[in-house]
């Protein structure tokens, strides 16, 4: 049977060429499209969110949204499950359709990032944490609750239909796109089929981090080909003990964990990026007890017209207010966009902590310490000068203490046998997590003074010292 061209449309895509989905056109009325969630307001918000959340001031070309990475998740969401299915069903009892299973994904992919507000992380640790809540939790509140009757209506996707009696169920989709909490009953009620899925959102490789991987990299400037997504997606299949790759792909795995942590040395973490971060925080708490009313989830209808397009059209127009304090609230942001008021790195320290080895064994496991200490060995002339310390952290290879760990595995071809991907030998070459220590002043004129001090607090402490000097 030839494809059904007359209900498809194409996205073009710098990262995977043409993307393709459902399109009103042409589907009958009881069906819904994919392009009625694509374009939706909860979705098409995404366009008014940056991917790379306070980067995109450091680094010109990198002014890619959200909106074109869910995109390309939702594309790989069908790679992946295309390339895979055949495996799960053998390892599984009663798997639906690949027709539901693509559909799901590809629909979890798509709407894994609609709950982020205006800076995407930077929001859920400065805004959401006082509500205890992150954007994964606000997303499956909007995907079962705003969104649900429009999942339940999808009936095909590019590659297949779902069968007479399939249904897409919401809340399957919010499940996927939440990170595992460790907890047991997080567990429960869910076929084991879904539970392997989750691997594709909360794994080492998922199409969350597999697409913001080529697309920053891509869009910074980095790399214009990371990593083989063919290769690691060509060794990867699904056993009894969840996703696996043959250790044919380890190599290119062990390639991808590198070079995503590269990404967040050089992109995420850059130094005047984190500066950027720290000047946000001044002012981003007093800002949105001005601009928001509380918890996303009591206010969705003024959620979803929160934005980094709104919130910045909104702060920057009080530079112009007639109200004092609005006044100069707004005048600190718009010195901020134009980067005239900006935390510049004195010094820095990076460490790399290897298995057996944890951050709390050295000084840098206490910032405010640190802090104190520094300025007791500055010249007392500086002793109170305005300074901010930075530490940013990645955890470059798989844990199995962590709630998100037990979600990969590698094929021993030569014993036949699987086994989790996590302190494995075969990692030991990689460090288990690093971090750097900056410490930001207002300008460049105290560095020296500000670096030997930090030498003389952490000189015992390993890793490598750095200046702007």
């Amino acid at each position: 049977m030839p494809r059904d061209f007359t209900t498809e449309s194409l996205s073009h895509d710098p990262i995977h060429g043409y993307i393709p989905f459902i399109s009103r056109h042409g589907l009958p009325d009881d069906e819904v499209a994919e392009q009625q969630l694509i374009d939706h307001p909860w979705v098409q918000r995404l366009r008014h969110i940056h991917q790379l959340q306070t980067a995109w001031w450091v680094f010109p070309s990198a002014e890619h949204m959200r909106f074109q990475h869910v995109l390309g998740v939702m594309h790989l969401g069908s790679k992946t499950v295309s390339a895979w299915y055949e495996s799960l069903a053998q390892v599984c009892r009663n798997v639906p359709s690949q027709a539901y299973v693509e559909s799901l994904v590809r629909i979890a992919g798509l709407l894994h990032d609609v709950g982020h507000g205006p800076f995407g992380h930077f929001f859920d640790d400065h805004y959401l944490e006082q509500f205890d809540l992150t954007h994964e939790d606000i997303g499956a509140h909007i995907i079962e609750h705003e969104l649900g009757e429009l999942i339940r209506g999808i009936r095909r996707n590019p590659n297949g239909r779902l069968q007479p009696l399939e249904e897409l169920d919401p809340q399957q989709v919010a499940w996927l796109i939440r990170r595992p909490s460790g907890r047991p009953e997080d567990e429960d009620g869910h076929p084991d089929w879904l539970r392997k899925l989750r691997s594709l959102f909360s794994g080492i490789y998922t199409v969350d981090n597999m697409d913001f991987v080529l697309r920053d990299a891509y869009m910074s400037g980095y790399n214009t080909k990371a990593f083989d997504i063919s290769r690691l997606i060509h060794y990867s299949f699904f056993s009894k003990d969840g996703l696996t790759i043959h250790s044919r792909g380890l190599p290119t795995l062990i390639n991808f964990i590198e070079t995503r942590a590269n990404l967040f040395r050089t992109i995420y973490f850059h130094r005047t990026v984190r500066g950027i971060d720290i000047a946000l925080e001044d002012y981003f708490a007093e800002t949105m007890a001005r601009l928001f009313p509380g918890n996303p989830i009591e206010h969705l209808d003024a959620y979803r017209g929160l934005t980094e397009t709104s919130f910045l059209v909104d702060v920057l127009r009080w530079a112009d207010s007639d109200d004092p304090q609005l006044k100069t609230l707004g005048g600190h942001w718009r010195a901020i966009v134009n980067r005239d008021e900006m935390w510049r790195m004195a010094s820095e320290r990076s460490m790399y902590f290897h298995s057996g080895q944890a951050e709390s064994t050295t000084i840098f496991s206490e910032p405010e310490l640190v802090e104190r200490r520094v300025r007791e060995h500055l010249p007392t002339d500086l002793q109170d000068i305005p300074l901010r310390i930075d530490v940013a952290r990645h955890y470059h290879r798989p844990s199995a203490r962590k709630p998100s760990g037990k979600q990969n595995f590698w094929f021993n071809a030569a014993s036949g046998e699987s086994h989790e991907l996590d302190d494995d030998e075969l990692f030991h070459s990689l460090p288990t997590s690093f971090l750097i220590f900056r410490i930001y002043s207002r300008d460049h004129g105290h560095d020296r003074q500000i670096s030997d001090a930090l030498s003389k607090v952490a000189g015992g402490s390993g890793g490598d010292t750095k200046t702007n000097m």
